[in-house]
């Protein structure tokens, strides 16, 4: 204790000299080393004449926070703040750079770390410096390096907060997913994380966004058109700065440079709006330079899809030409939500074309396509070649013209400039063309039907007529039969006769949704078949899982996914919207899902990254209540069989969606267990009853889902997993880890320091409770539920199933770091049972 005294007494001692000659000589030290001790009103880290970093309190705030500040400029404009969320309420406070170059702010009080520069590299580093540049960017790099040669260790410019300085980046690393948004204060005394953000939307062709709490979009500043954004037409050339956006592979951004020595930030306000403003050395003070949001029609969608807003008319709002009010008298009492609709309705034939829009602000491109190589002949081609798509236009106005976007659905958030807007070209019917041609087509094919004899007019439509009726006839029955065979008993699925009510959709409705099964589309394959994303004529985003003609599964799991979850509801269960039968063609149709599966989060080493163990948590409560809902709450007890993390899906907000229903069984009644010589499922999540004796029970499914916890803590899987000390999977390492009292060794070292230790034991536990040998040893997910939601002590698990004890392996020891992975997992549709 005493010797840890003296070490503190050997720090603190020099640096309250070089605090008493900074003050004597009226500077300060511009950088700072590894276990330097910084406190509130001594030492400030500075960049020469230009930006200071200390500590703060805003306004009236009696909390204290680290911040960078203009250094000459009176009353500090704070352009960064560290620890927004998390305030000081004293002056007791200590900012610390770590041997592992890591930036700490703690509670010297009490020793409490209240903030921290958690992305920073956790391997040891040789002399590690921080140092505050001119730019205002503080950074943090072993000594001696060339910032212009390697990356820092960590930035401050990598986690902006409401102000936007020359050369930060606004935008994304696609690389490692890290987004840099504006983010506004709470208030101008409150520095905490406020209602709106500023950023660049990559939903489709990338657009710059103000959006307030719950996602809700305020302000839409539109895609880049190679010369500006199109939202902002303010945006022009000037002898202040200039500014660019990059649209790369690995990155997505927008930044802007000064062109002389005038000090400039852009920076959002807690109301919302973006203002840029620049110093004025005359009048000390900052000057409003310009706004993004000037008029109403800058709000977002003011005047609904295809309505345009032109605030040079009264009222602002009219339908674009060619378009009419959805609801006329909602129109007329100034409710312009419901925006307006096509005056003759599209129905997808060979003659429609494209009229041509000028000077407009471009729409909405969440749900957009884009390639920058084609031209606008092939953009044309492209459009007319998908039902689904209503517009296009080229993506840069530099020169003639080059890059393609397409639009599908409405038009959202239009509106007409004065001068130099952007031109878009609309889908419409033939007859609403606006060209020369299309009226010479008109009148040559009037005179050719004045000349058919009218005799065989009538002919041919009796004999179309005839054959149509036929065809009907012939669809209708071939469904009714499909359906029939579906719905008929099986003695494998456990079913009798189901009343299924699930919507049909038409081969053309899913060949136009999913652009005729591109290539572009597909989202991934299965032993069912592909699956491809598509978008349905309303906008509708959709998952369509295609049952491949080389597939191992068949009618059977089409079967038997239909009857399992066509009338299950359930926020952790993935919604079955429909099907598709036609001849051989049989398909599923779901929500589509953003997120993807789990597993390319877990197994991925830089998508693990951003899942922190919150969000691991959500996850896992969410998946054990969609298993409840399966075995005890649903109208028919359903055993999944085939539980694991690919068949794992994540919506936008990262909610788990259970998904895969071909291998599933039905119990009706009080059964509760069954007995099978068809053994399906995949090799590492497959209970030992069932894998050997084809015995299954709802202690089946929880056996699988302990496995899928052990792998969401540890970031592994459980098969192929491998050590040298006497155990030859994820679940024995557990095991042993657990009786050695050692389980925190299992965490997943992406996870970082964790906060809730507890938690993270108890999910541990729960799942060593889940994978016991013997199933009637095993917890109901009732339980599991509870044991998860309560804080009392656990049952000590035991020996779990499949593991094997005093084993050498000769293979190479795996640690639990951040992306290991081992031999693919295999599902297995038919194994004989002994």
């Amino acid at each position: 204790m005493e010797e840890r005294r003296a070490i503190k007494t050997k720090l603190i001692i020099p640096f309250l000299l070089v605090l008493f000659a900074s003050i004597c000589c009226s500077s300060a030290v511009d950088t700072m080393s590894a276990n330097q001790i910084v406190r509130y009103n001594e030492t400030i880290v500075s960049a020469q004449e230009t930006f200071e970093l200390g500590f703060f309190h805003p306004g009236n705030s009696t909390n204290y926070y680290v911040g960078i500040w203009y250094k000459q400029i009176p009353n500090k404009t704070i352009v960064w703040v560290a620890n927004r969320n998390e305030p000081l309420t004293d002056t007791s406070a200590e900012l610390t750079l770590t041997l592992q170059g890591v930036l700490i702010l703690r509670n010297a009080t009490n020793g409490f770390i209240v903030w921290s520069s958690r992305k920073s590299s956790t391997a040891s580093v040789k002399n590690p410096i921080g140092k505050l540049l001119d730019t205002g960017n503080f950074i943090i790099q072993e000594e001696g390096e060339d910032i212009n040669q390697k990356d820092p260790i960590w930035q401050s410019f990598d986690f902006i907060t409401d102000t936007l300085l020359p050369g930060m980046k606004q935008g994304w690393n696609l690389d490692t997913r890290t987004e840099r948004n504006l983010t506004s204060w709470k208030s101008d005394d409150d520095p905490a994380l406020g209602e709106f953000s500023y950023g660049i939307d990559i939903r489709g062709y990338p657009q710059r966004i103000i959006s307030e709490g719950g996602g809700k979009i305020k302000f839409r500043g539109g895609s880049w058109n190679g010369r500006r954004f199109t939202g902002i037409p303010s945006m022009r050339p000037n002898p202040y700065y200039t500014f660019i956006f990059v649209l790369k592979p690995k990155e997505i951004y927008y930044q802007y440079s000064l062109e002389n020595t005038t000090l400039m930030r852009l920076v959002l306000k807690p109301n919302g709006d973006p203002e840029r403003l620049y110093w004025s050395h005359s009048k000390q003070e900052w000057i409003l330079y310009s706004v993004a949001q000037q008029d109403r029609c800058d709000n977002y969608a003011v005047c609904g899809p295809y309505g345009n807003c032109n605030t040079e008319d009264s009222p602002i709002c009219e339908c674009l030409n060619r378009f009419e009010p959805k609801y006329p008298d909602q129109w007329r009492d100034t409710e312009w939500s419901g925006g307006c609709q096509h005056k003759i309705p599209l129905d997808c034939n060979s003659t429609e074309g494209f009229n041509k829009y000028l000077n407009l602000k471009l729409p909405d491109t969440r749900d957009s396509w884009y390639n920058q190589t084609m031209t606008l002949v092939q953009c044309e081609k492209k459009c007319k070649s998908n039902c689904s798509c209503t517009a296009y236009t080229y993506t840069n106005r530099s020169g003639d013209g080059s890059g393609c976007l397409l639009w599908f659905g409405g038009l959202i958030d239009i509106r007409t400039f004065a001068e130099d807007g952007d031109t878009l070209y609309i889908r419409l019917s033939a007859s609403e063309l606006d060209s020369k041609e299309k009226s010479s087509r008109s009148s040559s094919a009037g005179r050719e039907v004045r000349v058919i004899v009218p005799v065989a007019i009538v002919v041919l439509v009796i004999l179309v007529s005839i054959c149509l009726f036929y065809r009907f006839q012939r669809k209708k029955q071939q469904q009714q039969e499909t359906i029939g065979n579906i719905s008929r008993h099986d003695g494998e699925s456990g079913s009798g006769n189901e009343d299924l009510e699930l919507p049909l959709f038409g081969l053309s409705t899913i060949l136009k949704a999913t652009d005729n099964f591109s290539v572009n589309n597909k989202l991934g394959e299965g032993g069912f078949g592909p699956v491809y994303k598509g978008v349905l004529e309303n906008g509708q985003e959709i998952a369509v899982k295609r049952l491949a003609k080389t597939s191992t599964q068949g009618l059977y799991e089409f079967k038997n996914e239909v009857i399992s979850i066509s009338k299950l509801q359930h926020r952790n269960l993935v919604k079955l919207l429909g099907c598709c039968i036609k001849g051989t063609e049989k398909m599923l149709i779901y929500e589509y899902l953003p997120n993807k599966s789990l597993d390319s989060f877990i197994f991925d080493k830089t998508q693990s990254e951003l899942l922190d163990w919150p969000i691991r948590y959500h996850i896992i409560d969410g998946i054990a209540r969609g298993l409840l809902y399966l075995h005890q709450d649903s109208r028919l007890r359903i055993i999944h069989r085939d539980l694991k993390l690919s068949n794992i899906l994540l919506d936008m907000d990262m909610n788990p969606k259970i998904s895969d229903f071909g291998m599933a069984r039905t119990f009706g009644g009080n059964q509760t267990e069954a007995n099978t010589n068809r053994v399906v499922g995949t090799y590492g999540y497959m209970a030992p009853e069932y894998a050997g004796n084809g015995n299954f029970s709802i202690k089946s499914d929880v056996y699988s889902f302990g496995v899928l916890v052990l792998e969401i803590v540890c970031g592994t899987r459980n098969r192929g997993f491998a050590q040298n000390e006497n155990f030859n999977n994820l679940i024995g390492h557990a095991w042993r880890l657990h009786i050695e009292g050692r389980s925190l060794e299992l965490v997943d070292k992406c996870l970082g320091e964790l906060n809730n230790v507890s938690q993270v034991l108890r999910s541990i536990h729960v799942s060593l409770l889940c994978v016991q040998r013997h199933p009637e040893d095993r917890p109901t997910m009732k339980n599991v539920i509870l044991m998860f939601g309560s804080e009392g002590p656990l049952p000590s698990p035991n020996e779990p199933g499949f593991y094997v004890g005093n084993i050498k392996h000769d293979t190479t020891q795996v640690s639990s770091s951040c992306g290991i992975s081992a031999d693919n997992e295999l599902s297995i549709s038919v194994m004989s049972g002994r």
